[in-house]
């Protein structure tokens, strides 16, 4: 799918909420079309030779400040996908009710074919490119990882904006996805995967839904396929399997597919495909993958690109419930056939685990105070005294390992999960309440974007617009 007809299928479900909500022409407008779009270009001396180099950061809408949006590294990016990702940021933001508005970026660039010298220097070039025209500031755009980068490249934009802003006390809050030793925060690099897992148990807690969709029981043993091993879909699967007790059944990469009725070890795959590069020559290997979609399962969740299910394919899915962890892997056109006799649970939501916790380490970076260092002493000695008091009244003693775990106060993780937990069980049950309770209302995309537009108005209208 061109990044163009991305942006269309965005707008046309941004033009169904907005009929549904009655919003007015000119309102609709002004929340629809992006603030800002800058187009940078840029050299870099590599081997004796300037290379020149395109990058985009987009300001959908800044009707809250920060703006928020990774920056994803891709020779396929253009302004149009990057406009398109950085609308579904404001949106995403708006239904789990972070306080940002949405941005993204993207560069023009297959990190692959550059050493780590090379590609921290192209970094670093764009990040200047970025900081110097307020693109990149903890208080006026805030970056994260997308595809195609990761801790390292946020650590590099970090320091180079810090170098840039030396008295910026703020300084490493200008962006987000960080490593740990310089200054992120704890369950950032799985939120994603994570976020999928809890949205995809929150959808289990409502029987309705599940109705809908002809699933019974719980998440215990179903069938899911996984397209996409990245970082979102291999933390999905290995949440979903080695938590939840679901089986996965088949993996789709670009090169192959692994099936596996009895359920694939995820870690196993992942640690083949680290070694190797490729699930060539994994057990259950299928070159042929064209398929793999439309086999019986009960849950499928695209985590890779965008418009992976299209018209050509879409009456082929057989899955019961579709889980969006990609942004856009299922277009406009499909989602028209889909959604007479599937169930899915919208992009919008499902992966804004990575932004809910991005926001929890910017408030960390604002706060200069990892989460839990206050409270978890004094956590773990109220229920240690407690355990004594009750342990002095029965006259029993309680297992030393049984004790430790029951006492173990919250770390930064725990805090962490908690926190994300919460955000996409809140944001479910208010989509699932507004499809259930709206006679104009059908699906929970439209559900998701109605809430979405809902607030993004509200904010606009007390601005005065």
């Amino acid at each position: 799918m061109s990044g163009r007809e991305f942006l269309d299928s965005v707008d046309q479900v941004f033009d169904n909420a907005a009929r549904v909500l009655k919003l007015s022409v000119s309102l609709a407008q002004q929340i629809k079309s992006p603030n800002s779009t800058y187009k940078v270009n840029f050299g870099v001396r590599i081997k004796n030779k300037i290379n020149t180099f395109t990058g985009f950061r987009c300001v959908h809408s800044d009707h809250l400040e920060p703006v928020k949006g990774g920056i994803r590294f891709s020779l396929h990016a253009d302004q149009a996908e990057v406009e398109a990702l950085a609308a579904l940021m404001t949106y995403k933001c708006a239904l789990v009710d972070i306080p940002f508005g949405g941005s993204k970026g993207a560069l023009i660039i297959n990190p692959t074919d550059y050493n780590k010298y090379d590609l921290e220097r192209i970094t670093r070039r764009f990040a200047q490119e970025l900081i110097k025209r307020d693109l990149i500031n903890p208080s006026q755009n805030v970056p994260a990882p997308d595809m195609g980068t990761g801790e390292k490249e946020m650590a590099w934009v970090a320091d180079e904006y810090r170098k840039l802003n030396p008295v910026d006390i703020n300084a490493f809050a200008c962006v987000t996805g960080k490593p740990i030793n310089k200054h992120g925060i704890r369950g950032r690099t799985e939120a994603t995967g994570r976020g999928v897992q809890y949205a995809v148990r929150e959808f289990f807690r409502h029987k309705k839904d599940m109705k809908i969709a002809k699933l019974e029981g719980s998440l215990e043993g179903k069938k899911v396929i996984v397209q996409g091993l990245g970082n979102v879909g291999y933390h999905a699967a290995k949440f979903l399997s080695e938590e939840d007790g679901a089986i996965i059944i088949a993996v789709m990469e670009r090169d192959g597919s692994i099936y596996d009725k009895k359920g694939i070890d995820i870690e196993k795959l992942k640690l083949h495909i680290s070694k190797t590069g490729s699930v060539k020559k994994y057990k259950g290997y299928k070159k042929n993958h064209a398929d793999f979609l439309s086999m019986e399962c009960d849950i499928l969740i695209p985590a890779a690109m965008e418009g992976v299910i299209n018209k050509t394919n879409a009456n082929k899915i057989k899955a019961k419930l579709i889980v969006e962890a990609a942004n856009g892997p299922i277009t406009y056109e499909a989602d028209q056939i889909l959604s007479n006799n599937k169930f899915i649970i919208p992009d919008l939501y499902a992966n804004a685990g990575g932004v809910t916790v991005s926001y929890f380490e910017w408030v960390k970076n604002l706060s200069h105070i990892r989460f839990g260092r206050l409270h978890k002493r004094g956590e773990e000695n109220k229920i240690l005294n407690l355990i004594s008091s009750v342990e002095e009244i029965t006259g029993r003693k309680l297992n030393l390992n049984n004790k430790a775990n029951i006492i173990k106060g919250s770390d930064e993780i725990d805090l962490v999960r908690s926190g994300l937990d919460d955000t996409m069980r809140a944001a479910y049950t208010a989509m699932s309440f507004r499809m259930h309770s709206k006679i104009n209302i059908k699906d929970l995309r439209t559900s998701a974007m109605s809430i979405a537009l809902e607030k993004i108005a509200l904010s606009y209208e007390t601005l005065g617009l």
